[in-house]
Parts: structure tokens; C-alpha cells; sequence
């Protein structure tokens, strides 16, 4: 049987390096990031692991890293790298729009084009993380919810294009203890930042591979996940 091969974005830190541990055991893990020195420790850390070193934003760069990796048949396909931050439109930029959406969508979207056809040869599974954000928006989180609903919104579309093909599960996470997290409890004034309110990374990397193992004959299309006591 060949081996089974998953693709993690942001994969040195947060949420993906949870998920990356989480799969390691049966799949080669190519862990992605910009950081060299992260992502080796990721890769160092797991018994059959290798870098995917990419400026997601870069779609030269992305192109090259995908083509390097040789990889034909893609079992899975975790898109987990993203920003986030809180301003009001009123403050918000032409260019802060192109910066929260060139990397929560136009990257994933690219990324997962480049990978279809190996994620058609396998069968493959795309899990692309999303948030709560990507069901409501609130003040302050124009850009953030923006790109979210338009992330649900290609997953959606996806979903269907690919039906039979591959299966895709958007999951979707509340507040999970983070660096991103803790930038913006900072950003909301939070000066007692308390991580164990919140869902841990593991708990999410849980999560996503309840949807990659579930039985092959049923799809799970979303999944959410909240903390107990926000």
C-alpha cells in the first residue's frame, strides 16, 4: 500500500502544528510554513515528516514548492495558515482588504487548484480551517469575517464541483489558545489572557481527523467546534 501523504499549511505553529502531530502516525507530513527554522523543528519532531516551504502569497513560490514535493497522489490537504486582526471599516485600507484575503482565500484557492489533481487521484480530502467568524461578523471584524464567508463560500462551491471525487469539510473553530489568540485578546483590551478558557489546538486537530477517517461512503461538509465557556 503506498503511503499516505497530508499537506498542512501554517503547519509550525498553532492549530496546524496540532493537526501535523495529530496525523503523523499514518500519513508523511509535509509541514507548511515560511519560517525554515519552525517548520525544521516540526519536521524534526515527526517520524516521517518534510518541509513545505512557501510564501503562500507568492504564487510563483507556491508553484515551485508544490512542484518540488513530487507528490502525485495527495490524501489530504489541510489549509491552516492565516491572519487575523480587528479594525473598524472606517479604518480599513484597500490594501488591508488585499492583505486578509490574499492569504485566508486567494492562497488556499490557488494552492488547492495546483493540488487537485493529485487530490483526485487518492480520492483526497481537503480540510480547510475556517472560524465562527465565517457564520456571523461583528464589529471590527469586516475584514476577518469577510474572508471567512468567502473561505465557506469556496468551500461550498468545491464541495460540489468535486463531488465523488474528493471530499471537502470546512471546520469551523471558536476561540482557540493561539498566538493569534492572544494578539487579539490583546487588541480587545484583554490584559488577563487565560488560555485554558479556551479550545486547545489538539482539540481541533481532533476534530479534523474525525472528518479525514470517517467511513468513505458519507462526507462530513462542515464541523464546529466552541468553548465551553467563552
Amino acid at each position: 500500500m503506498a503511503e499516505k501523504v497530508a499537506l498542512i499549511t501554517g503547519g509550525s505553529r498553532g492549530i496546524g502544528r496540532a493537526i501535523a502531530q495529530e496525523l503523523a502516525p499514518d500519513y508523511r507530513v509535509l509541514v507548511g510554513g515560511t519560517n525554515p527554522e519552525r517548520v525544521q523543528e516540526v519536521v524534526s519532531a515527526l517520524p516521517n515528516a518534510a518541509p513545505f516551504l512557501a510564501d503562500l502569497t507568492d504564487a510563483q513560490a507556491v508553484r515551485e514548492a508544490w512542484d518540488t514535493t513530487g507528490v502525485d497522489q495527495l490524501d489530504v490537504l489541510v489549509h491552516s495558515a492565516g491572519v487575523a486582526w480587528l479594525s473598524p471599516v472606517a479604518e480599513s485600507s484597500p490594501q488591508h482588504w488585499r492583505d486578509m484575503f490574499e492569504l485566508n482565500v486567494f492562497a488556499v484557492a490557488e494552492l488547492t487548484r495546483l493540488a487537485l489533481p493529485a487530490l483526485r487521484a487518492a480520492s483526497g480530502h481537503v480540510v480547510a480551517i475556517n472560524s465562527g467568524a465565517g457564520y456571523r461578523s461583528r464589529a471590527n471584524g469586516a475584514l476577518y469575517s469577510g474572508s471567512k464567508f468567502a473561505l465557506r463560500a469556496f468551500t461550498d462551491a468545491l464541495r460540489e464541483e468535486e463531488r465523488g471525487k474528493i471530499r471537502v469539510t470546512s471546520l469551523h473553530p471558536g476561540q482557540v489558545d493561539t498566538d493569534m489568540q492572544v494578539a487579539l485578546q490583546t487588541a480587545l483590551g484583554n490584559t488577563q489572557y487565560d488560555g485554558a478558557r479556551f479550545i486547545s489546538p489538539e482539540a481541533v486537530a481532533k476534530t479534523a481527523r474525525l472528518a479525514v477517517e470517517n467511513e468513505a461512503a458519507s462526507a462530513i461538509s462542515e464541523l464546529t467546534i466552541q468553548p465551553v465557556n467563552p
